[in-house]
């Protein structure tokens, strides 16, 4: 403090001098921002729209351009980078999930008199396709391995999946039926398996339309889930134009929509329901393959309530612990592939770890919370989930200009960096929903200027990519 005071006693043309020169290599960009904006705002295709651009010098904190920066507007998936944030300071870059499996009756005679039980922490990388780690495969081998350690080769009661300290309901608030159903509306619950995702294979005749068959899902959830298609031909080169109306714990649903004709095998992803339960039958069948008599029914319990729990089974073996991938590792696909599972665990685990319980509700209280006490008004995070899936979230330029400029300074900012992926030749996160569109992050223009900025526009007319053209002229003049 006494440096900062002699330097400005003794220096202060100097000081002036410096002051000066940020303003004026500011002055380009600022009247190229406001030129490009004027531009964007007058365009036909935001007529009824509202929009919002906040962009400041990352280096000097100063503000280059302001419009609506204080105006909450829904963020898309834009929010993730709120998420992402919130879960490296609080969790850290290390963090790691464990899924423990284990029993608490002592076994006789190679027979485990009670249930194998499989606890679950909401991990959401589980068998995920994206992490060799992970592998489906090589987490059911190591229970099997752990049962044949201990000489055990008859499970009595059955395996039951189950968790304390997490939340019933597997979808956040707000969250709307035309998403549910589909792989991008997954829920998250206390055990997460395959992303909850399965893959629903359509055939389509020659002939535009005429019905498309289902000929198989992947996994085979037959046994679990009953699906029938409304779903018919269209001309070739529309793509995929279906949605799945799936409950959370349905089971049954249908499809509806179109997809290209001449397709012997189509392929559309859905968010799979009743995971626990159908892991939980997944796990019976794998270890009965290798050997192990399983008597009892597969099942699931859940403790709602706090994290310790007394009335939650106690574990007094444990054959083995699955970890999960760092949350730097975690987050990387969260952004780069705006993966809304992540963000649904995340939120929840914010919760339960710093709360005790692993609900949506609590986790968006965390995260209010925590910027609240970095200086962010509450009020300009309305936010209902942790991925920015439901259109009732609302969010400030303002908020998320100053979330970013936070993680600039922190330690783990390179692996948030990395993960953010690159538009436009810009690093920025996206965020689409229905007529909502927002890019938010960091650009170095030519000059060397650092920039900080998210631009957000909600209730635009016309397609998406037209608008994320007109976008990108707008932040083209940053560079």
């Amino acid at each position: 403090m006494r440096k900062f005071s002699f330097v400005v006693r003794f220096f202060p043309d100097v000081l002036m001098f410096l002051l000066l020169s940020v303003d004026l290599l500011a002055q380009p960009a600022k009247g190229k921002l406001q030129k490009a904006y004027q531009q964007f705002q007058s365009d036909p295709q935001l007529k009824h729209a509202i929009s919002s651009l906040y962009v400041i010098n990352a280096k000097t904190g100063q503000v280059v351009f302001d419009k609506n920066s204080q105006i909450g507007l829904a963020p898309a998936s834009t929010q993730k980078i709120i998420t992402a944030t919130t879960a490296f300071e609080l969790l850290g870059q290390d963090y790691q999930y464990k899924t423990i499996v284990g029993y608490s009756d002592l076994p006789k005679s190679h027979t485990l008199a009670g249930n194998l039980f499989v606890k679950g922490s909401g991990d959401p990388t589980l068998a995920s396709f994206r992490f060799p780690s992970q592998n489906k495969n090589q987490f059911f081998e190591s229970i099997f391995q752990g049962l044949r350690q201990k000489g055990i080769d008859t499970i009595s009661k059955g395996l039951v999946i189950y968790s304390d300290g997490y939340e019933v309901n597997a979808t956040p608030g707000g969250w709307i039926w035309e998403d549910i159903g589909n792989y991008y509306g997954a829920g998250s619950s206390f055990i997460n398996w395959r992303e909850n995702q399965f893959d629903v294979v359509l055939s389509s005749p020659d002939a535009v339309d005429q019905s498309c068959s289902i000929k198989k899902m992947v996994p085979d959830l037959s046994s679990h889930l009953t699906l029938k298609s409304f779903v018919t031909s269209a001309i070739k080169g529309t793509g995929d134009n279906t949605n799945i109306y799936l409950g959370l714990n349905s089971d049954s649903g249908f499809i509806i929509g179109t997809i290209p004709r001449g397709e012997k095998e189509f392929t559309i992803s859905g968010s799979i329901p009743q995971v626990e339960t159908f892991l939980a039958d997944t796990l019976t069948k794998f270890l009965v393959s290798r050997g192990i008599a399983i008597k009892g029914i597969a099942s699931t319990a859940q403790n709602v309530g706090n994290k310790n729990d007394l009335n939650a089974p106690v574990l007094t073996t444990q054959l083995a612990i699955n970890y999960s991938p760092a949350l730097d590792s975690i987050i990387y696909w969260f952004l780069q592939k705006s993966i809304n599972l992540y963000g649904e665990a995340l939120i929840k685990t914010l919760g339960y770890e710093k709360k005790g319980l692993g609900s949506t509700d609590i986790g968006v209280g965390v995260v209010k919370d925590f910027w609240k006490q970095k200086g962010l008004d509450p009020e300009e995070l309305n936010i209902r989930d942790g991925s920015g899936l439901s259109p009732q979230n609302r969010v400030t330029t303002h908020s998320q200009v100053e979330v970013l400029k936070y993680a600039a300074k922190q330690s783990w900012f390179p692996h948030f960096f990395a993960a953010l992926p690159e538009f436009n030749h810009m690093k920025m996160k996206s965020g689409t929903i229905s007529d909502v569109k927002g890019f938010c992050g960091y650009h170095t223009a030519g000059d060397g200027t650092q920039y900080i900025f998210s631009f957000l526009v909600n209730n635009y007319n016309g397609s998406t990519s037209a608008v994320v053209q007109k976008m990108y002229k707008v932040l083209d003049a940053m560079k």
